[in-house]
């Protein structure tokens, strides 16, 4: 290679790790920010319905203006009959997670809960097949008892375990796993698919809706017999990390893959519980905790790497043999301009490795955007949670 490919290598790979760090960093920050905006031992502001009101209203009108003021992107052809049946059974169930898992923040630590969203890869499976999207199997099945095992065990650690906070975040991961099989059954069969933008702009205004009714009812009077503080800016940045969140996830999908944006969750939620165990000293971390989490995550990194393979596998089996010999020497041939170790190594595994596949246009991860079963990044595609 001369120096200008090596140059457009370094500045592919850099590219990519910023928009990983960025990734990490934001998910990361709009957590701990919701927290500390929640906590009554911090700003006190106990109210998570009006929080996600806000971020919905937020993000919905920055949608509005991206598409119909300054026409970023199209709006998609969407009927009354696709946003009834389609558009807002699936706000009910986003909205329905997000009500949940913001309440959970009031009853227990940033930590526990990314523990529990180790369960999300479990309630998705579940609902899949309940919904007649997946077939139930046995490997699968096995993971998600390891899963499991590994949550009950970090639960069992938890110091400060509430069952209130528990039931909440674990109904809100349950909500956010039916609203991911409904987007897969109602949408994409359709033939719909929503960018992130998009996404906002249909979703996060029903979402907004749905959240008013609970909002009248539990916490309206709440905000009237009390003394809830309000400083715009401080809601005004919340709402735009979570918003910037959005579009860190569609650059970094864009440029790696699903796959690596999993193993980026995965660094994630570690970084998030040892930086909330600092910033909040109240979230203890006992010995049990770290054992139960790092068996929940080995059933996590198996079932993302079987749905990858099966992925992969569906799409060889779906080309004709000249079509996949055509592909093999194209992949081969744009490869080898990356790295070439000995001319005998896995080409595939090269073009992951380096980090720009989708500089070349070969992404094996591709497949994998639309599915909508991104485990650790499924209750952040809208809201940043």
């Amino acid at each position: 290679m001369n120096n200008i490919e090596v140059k457009m290598i370094n500045k592919t790979l850099f590219l990519t790790y910023f928009y990983l760090f960025i990734y990490i960093l934001l998910s990361s920050g709009v957590i701990l920010y919701n927290k500390w905006v929640l906590s009554p031992k911090y700003f006190n502001f106990p109210l998570p319905i009006t929080l996600t009101m806000i971020h919905m209203g937020f993000s919905g009108a920055v949608a509005f203006l991206l598409i119909r003021v300054f026409k970023v992107v199209s709006p998609v052809k969407m009927t009354f009959e696709i946003y009834a049946t389609s558009v807002v059974p699936i706000s009910a169930f986003f909205a329905s997670s997000l009500w949940f898992g913001n309440t959970a923040y009031l009853h227990i630590s940033v930590a526990f809960i990314q523990m529990l969203k180790a369960l999300m890869p479990v309630a998705t499976f579940i609902m899949a097949v309940m919904c007649g999207t997946d077939k139930g199997r046995c490997d699968v099945f096995l993971n998600m008892l390891l899963v499991s095992v590994g949550v009950v065990i970090s639960s069992y650690g938890e110091i400060h375990f509430n069952i209130v906070g528990t039931l909440y975040q674990v109904t809100g991961i349950f909500a956010e796993a039916l609203r991911l099989v409904l987007t897969q059954v109602l949408l994409q069969k359709k033939g719909l698919t929503l960018n992130p933008i998009t996404s906002l702009y249909y979703i996060a205004p029903c979402s907004f809706v749905f959240l008013f009714v609970p909002w009248y009812l539990l916490e309206k009077p709440t905000m009237e017999v009390s003394q809830i503080q309000f400083n715009f800016w401080i809601f005004f940045s919340n709402a735009l990390c979570a918003l910037a969140l959005n579009f860190s996830i569609f650059l970094v999908i864009g440029r790696t893959g699903a796959v690596t944006v999993r193993v980026a969750g995965v660094l994630k939620d570690w970084i998030l519980i040892a930086l909330s165990t600092v910033i909040f000293p109240e979230s203890t971390i006992t010995g049990l905790n770290i054992i139960g989490y790092a068996i929940a995550l080995c059933g996590v990194v198996m079932y993302n790497y079987m749905k990858v393979k099966d992925v992969r596998a569906s799409q060889l089996s779906a080309e004709t043999l000249p079509d996949r010999i055509t592909k093999d020497w194209k992949f081969e041939k744009k490869s080898s301009d990356i790295f070439v170790p000995d001319n005998t190594s896995d080409n595939e595994e090269n073009v992951g490795v380096s980090g720009s596949a989708s500089d070349i246009n070969i992404d094996e991860e591709a497949p994998l955007i639309p599915s909508s079963r991104l485990s650790h990044i499924g209750r952040t595609q809208l809201t940043g949670k």
